[in-house]
């Protein structure tokens, strides 16, 4: 293994944790905005977009090129293919928070909307599985890894109730069917950050272990 081969996947693993920090903090801002029915930290996520899309074809471009020029094998492909999966979920990460961001643009337009739903707890909890997924990736620590399923199902269950709350209202107050759609979207998207979340820690058990775990073979 050359040095310069090394500096690639040094770089390679850095640029991925940058993208990760971008995507989280997007997610908070999705969060921030959905709490507090925020316009313009939903505009302010929305024009930003493009500079997670940007940095993750850049990724996806020197993990394959580092495939081609080094034809690695074992750990470091395992790594490789890792990072071009984590990559691409990180990435619809920024969509889903993009998601919610004009979501909350819509919301945002009601002012006295009377019915809500409280993502207090669901929002919470997939933000705590994202940074538990970055950490397990920045520590390669397959425990921390495990874990985040665990609140993957919570997260589900908060979900549901929310399609439970939100369809009733609809059914009484046909006026506000746009606000109330818009308002269980906002649910669907945290779950989908959370799915994304999950698969991140199950790719590090991947690199780590060279097991794969998808579809809750735990």
């Amino acid at each position: 293994m050359t040095k310069h081969f090394i500096r690639e996947l040094e770089k390679t693993k850095k640029m991925i944790l940058s993208l990760g920090a971008m995507a989280e903090e997007r997610v908070n801002l999705a969060v921030k905005a959905v709490h507090n029915k925020d316009a313009a930290i939903a505009q302010k996520i929305i024009s930003s977009d493009h500079e997670l899309d940007e940095m993750e074809v850049d990724i996806e471009e020197d993990c394959l090129k580092i495939l081609a020029l080094y034809q690695p094998v074992a750990i470091d492909l395992r790594f490789l293919i890792a990072m071009i999966k984590i990559n691409n979920d990180l990435e619809r990460i920024g969509d889903e928070a993009v998601n919610i961001a004009q979501r909350v643009g819509v919301i945002a337009k009601w002012d006295d909307p009377k019915i809500t739903f409280d993502y207090s707890e669901m929002a919470e909890k997939t933000e705590m599985m994202l940074k538990m997924s970055l950490d397990a990736l920045v520590n390669m620590d397959t425990d921390i890894a495990f874990k985040v399923a665990i609140f993957d199902d919570e997260v589900d269950e908060i979900k549901n109730r929310a399609y439970n709350h939100i369809k009733k209202a609809i059914d009484n107050h046909l006026d506000r069917g746009g606000y109330l759609i818009n308002l269980l979207l906002i649910s669907r998207h945290l779950e989908r950050i959370a799915d994304h979340a999950t698969n991140i820690a199950e790719e590090v058990v991947y690199m780590v272990e060279g097991e794969i775990i998808r579809h809750g073979n735990y």
